[in-house]
């Protein structure tokens, strides 16, 4: 029997503005899409890429959180930053976050993003049948 894919939203403008959710499941698959170092209208962690990062992670993870996954069941990340110099601090923090889980991983270095105080943006993958290892 096939699952209804299900969606959900978060408080992001951008959402409603490109046509998109925040995160999609679909089967035993979970897509967040990228997401920016924002609680609410404000910026996490401004000139701080490790700040920023941490933010960015907590509110892609927080999108998992609506389909009762934490980092265990993630199995791909996608971190885009402005600055090839912000690598270990971005690096640092995912780190914290998923040592124990060791995902696959891509780390990209971006021109900017719309807004232009953003320095990270993630995006994850999860796995609804993940177990920990």
């Amino acid at each position: 029997m096939t699952e209804a894919v299900q969606r959900v939203q978060s408080d992001s403008p951008w959402e409603e503005m490109f046509g998109c959710a925040h995160a999609v499941a679909a089967g035993d698959r979970v897509l967040v899409s990228g997401s920016m170092p924002f609680t609410g209208n404000v910026l996490v962690g401004e000139g701080d890429p490790y700040e920023q990062a941490k933010a960015a992670f907590g509110n892609a993870l927080a999108a998992l959180e609506r389909f009762a996954l934490g980092p265990e069941a993630v199995v791909r990340t996608r971190t885009y930053l402005t600055h090839a110099r912000d690598v270990d601090a971005v690096c640092r923090a995912h780190k914290e976050i998923f040592d124990a889980v060791r995902p696959a991983a891509t780390l990209v270095v971006v021109s900017g993003f719309v807004d232009s105080r953003v320095l990270v943006e993630a995006e994850l993958e999860a796995y609804r049948g993940a177990t920990s290892t």
